[in-house]
């Protein structure tokens, strides 16, 4: 049997396993280290096996991971969440459906320090929606507005899926955070406008609150001064290059540890706290990424990638149908698995034929990065929403978060059609970083 064949029937086995609810780092190690074994044999099989592990754990890269991890912890439990509500509240307050535009503009913000989507929709949503109903939003638009604001948490620096993505493909974890910046805030202002045409429509959908003053709102600010500071340190550093990456991770990391000094909030079992979460979802991500790279292991040499790339551009297809193609598969996998395991399963797959049709890697990054977002709304799984439905509690059915979902998921697609559409959109930062 030749090696593309056990490519082809290793992957095949990779999904069955995966449906059958059996961890994914567990599953791409086993059958990574299977085909690899089918191909090469038992000496090669164990030498993967020793080394992997290691070059995973100790890779100086991926210590960015944890230590952007640990910043979005710590400013979680500094309230943070609770500020941004309330100064994005202020802010937007007057407008028909204020509260859901305030709501979405306090996950791009929570995002811009958490750099989780689930962590983000169900932060926010537990600061959201009990306001959203007290002022007789509609259940729909209310949920549907954290759901979706919640995956911004990926999108916009720092990001921990546009690290390992940066990691699998070797690009500059530099640049493509920088490269998330525009797309993420153009997401928001796409679901502004969303917002915004429902509410003109049916006012009834998200009534106006109260209008505040000019100094109410610049008193709304000091709550979130520091996070701002924090967040133009570590990216502006990135940018005019003076720190890297992962220095910027640490500074952040620290950063968020003073500012929950400042604010008091700083105790033994918080610190405890901190450092479990922080290390439970390191070692979770750790697993997967080692898994992965033994799969990767096994792709390389069953040579499928490569081969599908080099068939794909013998076909003569125009670049853009087959990009189109691969954005639905990852559209139709969305509803099926979340955003780390689709990257991990997929990239190493589709990366080769992406580069080998001549698209840039850092654009495509940004441009998968946001379709596995929507994936994250998108039924049957759509884990933002479950999150939500498990917040909003027994009166907003799950038929009726999905609902309110539906405006969000057109807005989207017509982001990610602006951005296919103008490149320049997510290159704009990285090519002219210093």
């Amino acid at each position: 049997m030749s090696p593309l064949t056990i490519g082809l029937i290793g992957i095949g086995v990779l999904f069955v396993l995966l449906f059958l609810k059996i961890p994914v780092g567990l599953v791409m190690a086993l059958v990574g280290a299977a085909g690899f074994f089918w191909i090469r044999g038992l000496d090669p099989t164990l030498g993967v096996l020793r080394t992997t592990p290691y070059t995973t754990f100790a890779s100086y890269g991926l210590s960015i991971i944890p230590l952007f991890i640990l910043m979005g912890t710590f400013c979680f439990f500094a309230g943070i969440s609770e500020d941004l509500y309330a100064a994005t509240y202020t802010w937007l307050s007057r407008f028909r459906g204020g509260l859901a535009m305030a709501t979405v503009a306090a996950c791009a913000g929570f995002a811009a320090v958490s750099g989780s989507s689930l962590a983000t929709a169900a932060t926010m949503g537990k600061v959201a929606l009990p306001e959203m109903k007290r002022y007789g939003y509609d259940k729909g638009l209310a949920a549907g507005a954290v759901a979706a604001g919640g995956t911004i948490g990926i999108l916009i620096p720092p990001s921990v899926i546009l690290v390992i993505y940066a990691i699998l493909t070797e690009q500059s974890i530099g640049r493509l955070l920088l490269a998330g910046f525009i797309p993420g805030v153009l997401e928001a202002v796409f679901y502004f406008i969303t917002i915004y045409i429902l509410c003109k429509r049916n006012p009834q959908m998200g009534p106006a609150g109260p209008a505040t003053s000019f100094r109410d709102k610049v008193v709304a600010l000091k709550g979130v001064w520091m996070i701002l500071v924090l967040f133009v340190v570590v990216m502006g550093g990135i940018y005019f290059g003076v720190f890297s990456p992962t220095e910027a991770a640490g500074i952040g990391a620290f950063g968020a540890f003073i500012f929950l000094l400042a604010r008091r909030r700083l105790t033994w079992q918080v610190l405890k706290d901190s450092l479990v979460d922080t290390g439970k979802t390191t070692a979770m991500i750790f697993l997967i990424m080692m898994g992965a790279m033994i799969f990767g292991y096994f792709l390389a040499v069953s040579r499928l990638p490569f081969e599908m790339a080099g068939y794909i551009v013998r076909l003569g297809v125009h670049p853009n149908l087959v990009l189109a193609l691969i954005l639905v598969f990852y559209l139709l996998l969305g509803c099926l698995m979340d955003s780390l395991a689709m990257i991990l399963i997929t990239v190493p797959v589709f990366f080769p034929v992406i580069t080998a049709l001549g698209f840039d890697p850092i654009w495509f990054g940004i441009i998968i990065v946001r379709v596995c977002e929507i994936g994250l709304i998108t039924p049957p799984v759509g884990l933002n929403v479950y999150i939500i439905k498990g917040i909003a509690g027994e009166d907003t059915p799950l038929f009726t978060i999905f609902r309110g979902i539906v405006p969000f998921l057109i807005a989207d697609i017509c982001h990610v059609s602006l951005l296919i559409a103008l490149p320049q959109l997510v290159l704009f930062l990285p090519t002219h970083m210093f």
